[in-house]
């Protein structure tokens, strides 16, 4: 074995490394950009869920509690009246709203403490921040009280609730996401192989248009793609069995959106890659943020501002809130939510659609 030899063949792949800029980003730039992000994600949010207080005790104890939730740091309390809660939890501008009811301190004083708390449910993560901010404003009660004081919560879920596990609160996601992955990464190395081939030069030669073949490339690559997202989906509700309470095929048709969407991307983004390494290269810097920004793992709403801004011009965003709205809470057509994210999912599909078609020649020519 020849240490000359061996030398050579490491010198010339760091020169190789040396003149491809992208792989050098790709090496240095991009694990710093992902894990601030993270960072940034973890410990930069600033925001705190929005909780309603409806206070319908007689006695002094509710508004005692009341105002300590108001000034907890943990959550963002408001009052409302108890019977607009389910509404707002609805809509989306309350997570939880606690009631106390009228009888509170008389309870209070007997050593029973039974707030009810109504929590919207879709959201797991949000639970935590409500029941430590109740817990904290109750704990100076419990301190002072001269006889043990049993703390017992009236839990109520608007969606989900405690039968559901990790996997029927992330399962709608993941199943979007997996779509959205695989669809992407199979496009774009497939599509670069055509051109590298120089098949898609010989198409553009002959008389077809540049629509023609972006569309003709889109329906093959997309018909295959349904198909693996029939298999995800079958795979998720029947082996799996995810929590499902909406149609499915309104499911079958939110990722038949996104497929086209990753399909017509991945098209769109081949064109500005020269190899199938430089192709790959792009996973970290489209799935990636789109990963951690869509609300697929962090709530986008407990996101800093800055973030939120960001979050809502993805694609995938709208993808896994339109899943999680018809998985969890049983939404159909009717749902203006619904409306909004299957809308901004085929208007993106139409962007990169135009887009694939419009840097088809100068790429190829």
């Amino acid at each position: 074995m020849s240490g000359h030899r061996i030398g050579a063949i490491t010198s010339r792949l760091l020169h190789q490394f040396r003149r491809d800029r992208r792989t050098l980003a790709l090496l240095f730039v991009a694990p710093i950009v992902i894990l601030g992000l993270l960072g940034y994600l973890i410990r930069g949010s600033a925001s705190a869920p929005s909780v309603g207080i409806a206070n319908q005790d007689q006695g002094p104890l509710g508004a005692t509690i009341a105002g300590s939730l108001e000034g907890s740091s943990k959550i963002s309390a408001s009052t409302i009246n108890a019977s607009d809660g389910d509404a707002k939890l609805k809509d989306g501008s309350l997570v939880a709203y606690i009631v106390f009811p009228p009888d509170f301190s008389q309870q209070a004083q007997q050593g029973n403490i039974a707030p009810e708390v109504h929590l919207e449910g879709s959201q797991p993560g949000n639970q935590a921040p409500v029941m430590q901010a109740l817990q904290d404003a109750l704990a100076s009660l419990a301190a002072a009280s001269p006889s043990a004081v049993h703390f017992q919560p009236k839990l109520t879920f608007l969606y989900g609730g405690p039968g559901l596990d990790t996997l029927d609160y992330f399962g709608a996601a993941f199943i979007g996401l997996i779509v959205f992955f695989l669809v992407f990464v199979i496009t774009i190395v497939s599509f670069l192989r055509e051109r590298s081939q120089g098949t898609l030069e010989r198409l553009m030669a002959s008389p077809l248009r540049r629509g023609e073949i972006v569309v003709g490339y889109m329906l093959g690559f997309t018909l295959i793609a349904l198909v693996q997202a029939a298999e995800v989906l079958i795979f998720s509700l029947a082996v799996l069995r995810v929590h499902n309470q909406g149609n499915v095929l309104l499911i079958f048709g939110i990722e038949t959106l996104m497929v086209i969407s990753a399909v017509n991307l991945g098209i769109f983004l081949s064109m500005f890659a020269r190899t199938e390494f430089q192709a790959v290269q792009f996973i970290p810097l489209v799935i990636v943020p789109q990963v951690l920004l869509s609300g697929i793992l962090f709530p986008v709403s407990s996101e800093p501002k800055p973030l939120q801004y960001l979050s809502d011009v993805l694609p995938l965003t709208y993808a896994v809130n339109g899943l999680r709205d018809v998985m969890l809470k049983g939404a159909d057509l009717t749902w203006p939510s619904l409306q909004l994210d299957a809308g901004v999912v085929a208007g993106f599909c139409v962007l990169v659609i135009v887009a694939g078609i419009a840097t088809l020649r100068r790429q190829v020519a």
